[in-house]
């Protein structure tokens, strides 16, 4: 039949002009009736009949020869053969006109085969480029261009009609048939010129638009920048035609979902809604663009001009009637078509293909997605709040009613409850709605639920999700063929299609493409949403079984781009992806063991894509439920993500790590065998490398091996995918392979000796696959053999084993840190399961050995031990901010730090060093610790907790065996103590009752000799005192140094009654006036830690009283007691050591135990002191600064509150009384007491004028008369 054709195109060179219609149209006609009766004929060979006819006629048609070259003959061969494709376009056309069938119908199948010659044309090269490029050139204008009868207002009214999933399967099988011939910047320039120059069929022009967007990925730009062209010629021109077209275009584009393009309202927000808009360029631009508007609103749909009026275009002030003339007209041609603006969702889809919904029907949507918003971001949606303001008819009688529809109410809040309650709180919700809404909620219990109610209105329908399952049914029957992966992109945006019908409630245009979208994921109880469960576990399986199906038959790296496409769409829904994530983490994180080969090899290659998706996702926040304000991370990149749900802590979990992390880097080795190095980590995830490098050698002795030169074979995805595999022989395979060991030299895939760690030390023993012989065996190869020689740069400690030590402790102290926020959360989530992380007791005790080991390298060297300028370092990081969040971090920090240093032996805490030939004791290192550090974190204020302190001093006792005269050193000690350290004897003197006997056992073990002299003189003083309590002495022991007033403050307040305590002062006896004030001090200091912790079983009421009747003893003998308010600095030498034995905290609450115990004496006796009102006004001047920190606060918490004054009532109600006191006392002071006038007049400074003049008014006059006399 070739032949036959070929002869008659030679004849008809010959032929009159009036034979060539009916020769074109016998030979169109045969075509036609050839491609009808495929069906009858062997199938290939009719298509390459088919193919070979067609290419004659291409040949012909479009000649290599110029047209000035050809002979006439030739010419009218070439025009024969151009109308005869003409007439078998045409043909096509008007079939995907007329034909309801499409596809299905006997024409539809003929034409089907008739396109299918374009595809074989063009994939098996028998055609040249230069004939193909104007074929299909001719046909795409052709096809843009076809009957174009369609006028702008139909294609408004229509074009929701036309989008990709819409469209016929014929006309986008044409267009992917013409795609292939040209780039798609080509097409699109080529789009615009058929744009530009003639009249087209708007129905072609805009299903080609979504077409080109679902089957080019770069598409979007490419349209993107062909409507900024269109724009700026309109507005360069004033051409209505590019204006309108640009609209028509940005709209079907965003037909196409928010993966592929934004949404309407985002694109006109973008475009128009700021100042350097093309249309407020002039006056005149403005003028166009409203009259432009203002043309569209009698065709334009409900949702658009919603858009219009809900995000208006930016309009300078002084051209504000344009838009208020606009605005007025599309409301009321809103009102006409009877939609109200107010009655419109706050969630509404914009750019939806489908009818608006029912007012009643969206509200209960928007009240899904305003508590699917709260669920993930712990606040009231933005849009609920100012819907309350701005849209309160809708709110009251729409949205509210939805809400607070009556149910039974679960027994813990969930998060609709919790919702309602931050509304009431916010009040947006009144008392009377809230009580009606909980009457009505128990009336519920009583009766069951109502099938019309309005929460089964809620649940979606089936027949959506059940399209969506036959969607992707027919997408697994691409991805294992081959020959059928070019229709996979179209495929799959139908499936997005489908899922969109199925999450019609939460297609929010806004919150799709808002780039401040955050996910909020609760780790310990994720919680999928109802409506999206369906959905959500569907795509997964069915992602699965296609990675199954696709593997059985082809390897990854063949499997075409179907996986990454699929995750792509996904993404795109971005309302859908906390409920994906949760379903993950319930997967990956607590069902991951019980999941079958199936599930973890297609979650593991899901994960993958997932990953290579990242830049089109929105960060993470993992968190407890139970403390919404507190997050376990922020900020969590996705790829982060997986470190937390891939947990090795037991046995089962360590297997699936195994187990997922082997599939997911097989799977990517094979599905992105050249990708580059640079590139790895972008879309491999370093985690999956690391737990890999953890799990393999602590499971596999044979991973434990060195020296491997890496194996060529295969990577074993093949083993994997031939279910059931064999995980432990396929890991090993892997660790073996070239390519991984060349991964593992990469310093993002090297893991660390912090990240094994950290791994290690969530081990739980109890759980572990291995014995404690063989977790011994692996930390020993994992610390000593294969971390130590390590290079630093390598993640390992270079041969230092004091390097392996400071890493070692700042793994520890990062562990308890993040083990007590767990615990703090997991106790008040009644939903959570789980427990927290105790720490692998087993690599404790491999700390301590290191510990010890350096311990006598330390002793041997004389170096500061490497624990303190680890703490020292962690503790410079965290800076010292006066927030509460950082005090609190800080002192939760220095409370791990204490924990490491009592898990060791006592020694650690002391060094020796050699001096004039002797080994002496150094306490330099722990001394500086203490003033610096625990000092400040100690709620009693002048003295440590036991254990530290008895663990300091049991170390001092141990490491004094070293010296040549351990008494000596143990006593020179205790002295250094009273100035260098004093916190520690004043420690010493508060435990004495429970260290006396612990220090003497210890000692006599160790020596076998008389108390060193320093502790025999701490236990005769309190054998003394406890005589003198027990009315065994008639006196009481005492001199000037303050350990002694340490002593007796601290026994008397252990054992002494409180009627007993008078007998005790009036025992000291005459000339004991600075005894009594370092008296004063203590009893002034346990008094504000009775403030400060009042939980610690501290009496406020007893340590006043106690405070009051030493104050009441120098009073009565004319002492001075003032020493002990007095500022830093100013005169008192003698308390500036114990100052440094007080926590600065306590300082600053002196001015409150100051004016505390003013108000129980007469003022009159306690101003005769001329340096009574200095002091009076500097802890006047204390206390303001202290109450204005306090006032500052912005919702103190408990803790806060125990930092300050109680409440601000009692601290306003003592500022004013202490104000009082001194506006009554400044009058009756001494004249000498104003000598300092100028001084105190600046510590009123602008505080309190009235206090200032009072000063000015007496202390004025005085000094007058002063210099009168002189």
């Amino acid at each position: 039949m070739l032949s036959v054709i070929q002869f008659l195109l030679k004849k008809c060179g010959k032929c009159r002009n009036l034979e060539v219609p009916a020769l074109v149209d016998w030979l169109s006609s045969s075509l036609c009736l050839l491609c009808h009766q495929m069906e009858e004929m062997d199938t290939e060979i009719g298509q390459n009949i088919l193919t070979d006819l067609a290419l004659v006629l291409l040949q012909n048609g479009f000649p290599k020869t110029p047209e000035s070259e050809k002979k006439v003959e030739m010419k009218k061969v070439s025009e024969i053969c151009c109308a005869v494709l003409e007439r078998m376009l045409a043909w096509v056309l008007d079939t995907v006109a007329t034909e309801k069938q499409g596809s299905a119908s006997p024409t539809g199948k003929a034409v089907r085969c008739w396109l299918q010659v374009y595809s074989l044309v063009v994939f098996q090269g028998m055609a040249p480029p230069e004939s193909l490029q104007p074929l299909f050139g001719h046909i795409f204008t052709r096809v843009l261009t076809y009957n174009p009868h369609l006028t702008v207002s139909d294609a408004i009214h229509l074009q929701r009609e036309w989008s990709f999933a819409r469209t016929s399967l014929l006309l986008a099988t044409l267009y992917r048939k013409v795609f292939v011939a040209f780039q798609p910047e080509e097409l699109t320039r080529r789009l615009q010129q058929v744009l530009e120059t003639s009249e087209v069929n708007w129905h072609h022009v805009l299903s080609c638009v979504s077409t080109l967007l679902v089957c080019h990925s770069q598409a979007d730009q490419l349209v993107k920048g062909l409507l900024g062209g269109l724009l700026r010629k309109a507005f360069a021109n004033y051409d209505l035609e590019s204006l309108i077209t640009t609209f028509l275009i940005a709209r079907q584009a965003a037909l196409e979902g928010p993966a592929l393009f934004p949404p309407y309202a985002e694109w006109f927000k973008l475009t128009f809604g700021n100042g350097s808009s093309l249309h407020g360029s002039s006056k005149k631009a403005l003028i166009f663009f409203f009259k432009f508007l203002s043309q569209l609103v009698p065709f334009e749909a409900p949702q658009y001009l919603k858009v219009h009026l809900l995000h208006p275009p930016f309009v300078p002030s002084k051209y504000r009637s344009l838009l208020l003339e606009y605005i007025t007209l599309a409301k009321t041609r809103l009102a006409d078509l009877k939609v109200s603006l107010e009655d419109m969702g706050l969630y509404e889809n914009l750019s939806s293909t489908k009818e608006a919904s029912q007012p009643s029907c969206q509200a209960l949507r928007d009240v899904e997605k305003a508590t699917q918003i709260f669920r993930n971001t712990g606040k009231i949606p933005a849009s609920v709040m100012e819907a309350s303001i701005f849209r309160r008819s809708y709110y009251i009688s729409r949205f509210l009613p939805a809400l607070l529809v009556p149910r039974v109410l679960p027994e813990t809040p969930d998060t609709r409850m919790t919702l309602i309650e931050a509304l009431k709180r916010a009040e947006k919700i009144s008392p009377n709605a809230y009580a009606t809404y909980l009457e009505e909620c128990e009336a519920a219990k009583r009766k069951p639920l109502r099938e019309g109610s309005a929460e089964k209105e809620v649940g979606g329908p089936k027949e959506p999700l059940e399209r969506l399952k036959a969607e992707l049914e027919a997408l697994r029957l691409l991805v294992t063929d081959a020959d059928k992966h070019g229709a996979i992109p179209a495929q799959i945006a139908v499936i997005s299609g489908k899922l969109m019908e199925v999450l019609g409630h939460v297609t929010d245009d806004d919150e799709a493409a808002s780039l401040t979208l955050r996910v909020r994921l609760d780790l310990s109880a994720p919680e999928v949403g109802a409506a999206d469960q369906g959905a959500v576990d569907l795509l997964l399986a069915s992602f699965c079984q296609d990675v199954m199906a696709a593997s059985f038959f082809l390897p990854p790296d063949r499997q075409g781009p179907w996986p990454s496409l699929f995750v792509k769409m996904i993404c795109g829904h971005r309302p859908l992806l906390s409920s994906l994530l949760s379903r993950l983490c319930q997967l990956l994180y607590h069902q991951g063991p019980s999941l079958s080969d199936a599930h973890v090899l297609g979650l593991a290659a899901f994960v993958v894509h997932f990953n290579e998706a990242e830049p089109l996702l929105p960060p993470v926040d993992l968190c407890f439920p139970s403390v919404p304000q507190a997050a376990l991370h922020t900020d969590l990149p996705l790829a982060g993500l997986w470190d937390y749900l891939l947990a090795p802590r037991s046995g089962d979990s360590a297997l699936f790590c195994l187990r997922f992390c082997t599939a997911a880097i097989s799977y990517f080795l094979c599905k992105f065998p050249s990708l580059s190095h640079e590139h790895l980590s972008s879309v491999l995830h370093p985690g999956f490398m690391k737990k890999l490098q953890y799990v393999l050698p602590r499971l596999c002795l044979e991973a434990r091996e060195t020296g491997y030169e890496g194996d060529s074979a295969a990577f074993p995805w093949k083993m994997l995918s031939c279910l059931p595999p064999c995980y432990q022989k396929a890991a090993l395979g892997l660790w073996k392979q070239t390519r991984f060991q060349e991964l593992l030299r990469e310093e993002a895939f090297q893991l660390t000796l912090p990240e094994w760690l950290k791994m290690e030390l969530q081990v739980l023993p109890d759980q572990d696959l291995l014995s404690a012989n063989e977790r011994q065996e692996f930390h020993s190869w994992s610390l000593h053999q294969h971390y130590l020689p390590r290079s630093v740069a390598a993640g390992g400690c270079g041969g230092d084993l004091t390097e392996m030590g400071a890493l070692f402790t700042s793994a520890i102290l990062d562990f308890l840190q993040r083990t007590e926020a767990e615990a703090c959360s997991l106790q008040t989530n009644p939903k959570c399961s789980l427990t927290p992380a105790r720490g692998n007791p087993d690599l404790y005790c491999r700390f301590q050995e290191l510990v010890l080991e350096l311990e006598l390298e330390r002793r041997r060297g004389m170096k500061e031990h490497f624990l303190f300028q680890v703490f020292r370092e962690r503790l410079r990081a965290l800076g010292t901010g006066a927030a509460l969040g950082d005090r609190l971090l800080r002192q939760q920090e220095l409370l791990s730090q204490t924990r490491i240093l009592l898990s060791l032996p006592p020694s650690v805490l002391v060094a020796t060093q050699k001096r004039g030939g002797e080994i002496v004791v150094a306490c330099e290192g722990f001394f500086s610790f203490v003033n610096t550090e625990l000092r400040n974190s100690c709620s009693r204020g002048c003295s440590l907790p036991y254990d530290i302190t008895a663990h300091f001093f049991r170390g001092l006792l141990s490491t004094s065996l070293e010296c040549s005269h351990p008494a000596r050193e143990v006593t020179a000690v205790l002295s250094s103590c009273q100035t260098r350290c004093p916190i520690l004897l004043c420690s010493a003197a508060r435990w004495w009752p429970r260290l006396e006997f612990v220090l003497c056992s210890q000692w006599k073990r160790l020596f076998g000799a008389p108390l060193a002299q320093g502790l025999q003189s701490l236990k005769d003083l309190r054998s003394s005192l406890q005589s003198c309590l027990a009315w065994e002495a008639a006196s009481l022991p005492f001199n000037t140094a303050w350990v002694s007033a340490a002593c007796l403050h601290f026994t008397v307040q252990q054992q002494a009654d409180p009627e007993e305590k008078g007998e005790v002062l009036r025992k000291l006896g005459p000339k004991t006036e600075q005894f009594l004030v370092y008296v004063l001090f203590f009893s002034v200091m346990d008094f504000i830690s009775a403030k400060v912790a009042p939980q610690e079983g501290t009496d406020v009421h007893k340590d006043l009283e106690w405070s009051s009747r030493v104050l009441q003893r120098l009073v009565e003998e004319g002492l001075g007691w003032l020493a002990v308010f007095c500022p830093a600095g100013k005169g008192c030498e003698l308390y500036e050591t114990l100052r440094d034995a007080v926590s600065d905290q306590h300082l600053k609450m002196l001015p409150v135990a100051f004016y505390s115990l003013l108000f129980a004496f007469d003022v009159e006796k306690l101003i005769r002191e001329q340096t009574f009102l200095p002091v009076a006004l500097d802890m006047y001047a204390q206390l303001l600064q202290l109450f204005t920190e306090r006032a500052t606060m912005v919702g103190p918490s408990q803790e806060e509150q125990s930092l300050h004054i109680c409440n601000l009532g009692d601290s306003l109600l003592l500022i004013q009384q202490a104000r009082q006191l001194l506006l009554r006392a400044i009058p009756r002071c001494p004249p000498g007491s104003f000598s300092n006038l100028q001084e105190m007049l600046g510590l009123c400074g602008d505080l309190d004028p009235e206090l200032k003049a009072a000063l000015i008014s007496t202390g004025g006059d005085l000094l007058e008369e002063g210099l009168l006399l002189f």
